[in-house]
């Protein structure tokens, strides 16, 4: 296999903090808020499927949409059988029709870093939301690589994946670049392959918004802003978030 697919390959693991469980509860609860509670939703850069299974298995009827076919391959061979997986850009991502929700999880649009594209992505959100749907989305907020893991080296030693992650924040361009170094053990076979690592290197760019500028975009591109939580909690969204959770409403195209 090539190095990003090994790389899918030992994501899930490297993710393994997720609170999955506990993102599911609350996108359930508040898409229920607004009486969604099935039904067809999109889920914008689904990766290797974690979200995608808990809300399957919740009663919506899943898409996913990604740009990676090394994650869409993983999530194809661990997904609930009833998930639509589609290998596409999320700035120009088409379907057959309207969904009742689009959700977007683990900060996947802090990786459009041009206003204007992500801008086209709300566009798009709101042209394939039913009347009156929901657009559920998390994003890292321009405090958290400021302020906490911008310039900050991030290492752990496992035994069979180890990784280095070394953020630099450009605080005038408003990203983050990350270089991550994933070191994966080799399957263990005779003699010195047991001790054989194979190492991969990956390199990231997110952009930090800050609140109003994600408000103000939502409601460009047609859509009403709804509300913004302090990560997926029941608090409002405050200048220490880290992590944000919007939601905002199609009004009638």
């Amino acid at each position: 296999m090539d190095s990003y697919e090994s790389f899918a390959r030992v994501y899930d693991e490297l993710m393994d903090d997720v609170p999955y469980d506990e993102w599911t509860s609350f996108t359930r609860e508040k898409l229920t808020e607004y009486g969604i509670s099935g039904g067809l939703a999109l889920e914008l850069g689904c990766g290797t499927g974690k979200m995608m299974n808990r809300l399957q298995q919740a009663g919506f009827d899943m898409i996913g949409v990604d740009s990676s076919i090394d994650m869409l391959q993983i999530a194809r061979e661990n997904s609930d059988p009833g998930c639509l997986y589609l290998l596409q850009d999320m700035r120009e991502f088409e379907l057959y029709g309207t969904v009742r929700a689009v959700l977007s999880f683990c900060d996947s649009l802090n990786y459009i870093t041009d206003k204007e594209d992500l801008l086209q992505v709300f566009r798009l959100v709101n042209n394939y939301l039913d009347p009156g749907g929901i657009f559920l989305f998390d994003m890292n907020t321009e405090h958290k690589y400021k302020d906490i893991i911008g310039d900050a080296v991030i290492a752990e030693d496992r035994e069979d994946v180890s990784f280095i992650w070394d953020n630099t924040y450009d605080e005038d361009r408003h990203l983050n670049e990350i270089s991550l170094s994933v070191f994966v053990r080799e399957d263990p076979g005779s003699g010195d392959d047991e001790d054989l690592y194979r190492k991969f290197q990956e390199e990231h760019i997110q952009r930090g918004y800050r609140m109003e500028e994600i408000i103000d975009l939502i409601e460009e591109s047609g859509m009403a802003f709804l509300a913004a939580y302090d990560g997926y909690g029941p608090d409002p969204a405050h200048e220490k978030s880290e992590r944000i959770v919007f939601l905002a409403r199609e009004q009638g195209k």
